[in-house]
């Protein structure tokens, strides 16, 4: 599609953090930023966090948002507190942008885009990754759901485009007006990267890699060591299953390397093709997850070809993903109990014998269902056309 005047369109994206953080939103927000820079838009990135201060270089451009820590610190949610400077940056940025895109409603970056936005009169899409968190505090849960009435849906009805990436989201927000209707664009995975193992003695050439133990069932995390990923059942899970390997793969507040226990493994820097390797290595990903869209672990652990085990709302954010994944109930009040479940159904699942031919079905379904290039492509396509109206 022609860019206008024949010149590229000129987007500002804006989230949280930078991907150095590894959590979903910010590696999501990474790779759109690499597949919509080879689509032909001129991107400009900014965010917080590790790295903020440092442009990355290839095919895009980011900036760093000067934050505080203050609330992550006090309350453990990961919500940075935008300084003044940040605002700014945010504000020039806006100006000299066609389309300014925020990740998440909630976020202090989202609330600042938007006022750019309209002050400059340029075209706001968010793209909105989940509903709402079931937190275990009463005071985070009450805050959450204030926050989503008082911020997310304002900000969400106002906004030219709205794009969801799970039905999960797009149902919990199903009742607002909008100003166009949403759309749902499933986020891609790389099966470049992400794909089986080639046979046995490649699953054990990786488990000697990463210092996995043969012959025993690894059960996989992947994710930010946090409440709402369920991080408290997964330790009553650990210490209830001598025999099987728990492997962590991220960052968090709750490091399970802090259990003690030696059937646990933890990795945290591990990204790309060394991602790729762990979950090669494992039998099945397991996510006790609450509050998310459609996480990209579990697109990136079905293009490996494993069996995946995860919150019962999460195996039901894509429907036509739910043959391939087994839901649980997940309550975070009750991590001991949620721990039975997801012990019976572990059981169960390493019990049976997996065959290649089942790996490669997942995979198969992964590279069909979820492609970075289709997925980058209607974005641009919805950018575009934004860009035509204003």
């Amino acid at each position: 599609m022609a860019e206008v005047s024949g010149v590229p369109l000129r987007l500002l994206m804006v989230s949280h953090y930078f991907e150095e953080r590894r959590g979903g939103i910010e590696l999501v927000a990474a790779a759109l930023a690499r597949e919509l820079s080879a689509t032909g838009l001129d991107v400009t990135w900014l965010a917080t966090g590790v790295g903020a201060g440092e442009d990355a270089g290839g095919p895009f451009r980011r900036q760093g948002l000067a934050a505080s820590a203050i609330a992550e610190a006090l309350l453990k949610i990961p919500y940075p507190i935008l300084l003044p400077s940040a605002w700014r940056s945010i504000w020039r940025q806006a100006e000299r942008s066609d389309v300014v895109l925020s990740h998440d409603a909630l976020y202090l970056t989202s609330i600042a885009a938007r006022l750019a936005a309209r002050a400059h009169r340029k075209p706001f899409v968010v793209v909105q990754h989940i509903g709402s968190v079931p937190y275990t505090s009463r005071i985070l849960r009450a805050l959450m759901k204030l926050a989503n009435r008082l911020i997310a849906a304002p900000l969400l009805r106002s906004a030219d485009q709205v794009i969801f990436i799970s039905q999960l989201a797009a149902r919990h927000f199903a009742a607002l007006g909008w100003r166009r209707a949403p759309v749902l664009i499933f986020n891609g995975v790389d099966t470049q990267v992400f794909s089986p193992p080639q046979d046995a003695a490649a699953v054990e050439h990786a488990r000697a890699d990463l210092g996995l133990p043969p012959g025993t069932p690894v059960a996989l995390f992947v994710g930010r060591f946090v409440e709402k990923k369920g991080l408290p059942a997964l330790e009553h899970l650990a210490r209830a299953h001598a025999d099987v390997t728990f492997a962590f793969a991220g960052q968090g507040p709750l490091d399970p390397a802090k259990w003690g226990l030696s059937n646990v493994r933890t990795y945290r820097s591990l990204s790309g093709r060394s991602l790729a390797m762990l979950y090669q290595a494992s039998n099945l990903l397991i996510l006790p997850s609450v509050g998310e869209g459609f996480p990209l672990v579990l697109q990136e652990a079905l293009a490996c070809g494993l069996a995946v085990l995860c919150g019962a709302d999460t195996a039901e954010a894509d429907p036509r993903a739910a043959p391939f994944l087994k839901g649980v109930g997940v309550d975070l009040t009750q991590p001991e109990a949620t721990a039975r479940l997801f012990s019976d159904a572990m059981t169960r699942l390493l019990e049976r014998p997996e065959t290649a031919a089942e790996r490669r079905q997942r995979f198969e379904f992964a590279r069909a269902s979820y492609s970075w290039r289709d997925s980058s492509e209607a974005y641009a396509r919805l950018l575009r056309q934004l860009q035509v109206r204003s």
